[in-house]
């Protein structure tokens, strides 16, 4: 190094090419913090509200069936399920007085932990039976 080039350590202001051919570590690395913070929170979350997704078929008594998203779920209670699902999980068929009494049980149960309540999604109920659809 010659003795008036300024050596990279003193105060000399980088030149605009300079600073857009640098790495933005900073930022880079802010933004990791920030993702993994997220990530964190959401897991967090997740592990403390355990929700679960009910949805009732439609039938005689609730025309348009209902799906709704609940907190503190039970561990033995998948995180899909229906009282079609309730019953292929109990007694491996699906039976009008079982589909009525895990109807009533899931009722007495689930209701007061509702936090969104949708019409009824074909989608979650098949998740919840295995993919088997059962009459009305």
């Amino acid at each position: 190094m010659e003795q008036g080039e300024p050596s990279p350590s003193s105060g000399r202001r980088r030149s605009v090419e300079e600073t857009e051919n640098s790495p933005p570590t900073k930022k880079r690395s802010r933004g990791l913090v920030t993702l993994a913070l997220l990530v964190f929170v959401v897991i967090a979350a997740w592990i403390l509200v355990r929700p679960g997704v009910f949805t009732v078929q439609p039938n005689d008594a609730l025309a348009d069936g209902v799906t709704f998203i609940y907190h503190s779920r039970g561990l033995g209670m998948p995180f899909f399920s229906s009282p079609d699902g309730l019953c292929l999980q109990t007694q491996g068929s699906v039976t009008p007085l079982c589909r009525a009494a895990a109807l009533f049980a899931a009722e007495e149960e689930l209701i007061d932990r509702a936090i969104i309540k949708l019409p009824y999604i074909h989608w979650a109920y098949l998740q919840s039976t295995g993919g088997k659809e059962f009459e009305r």
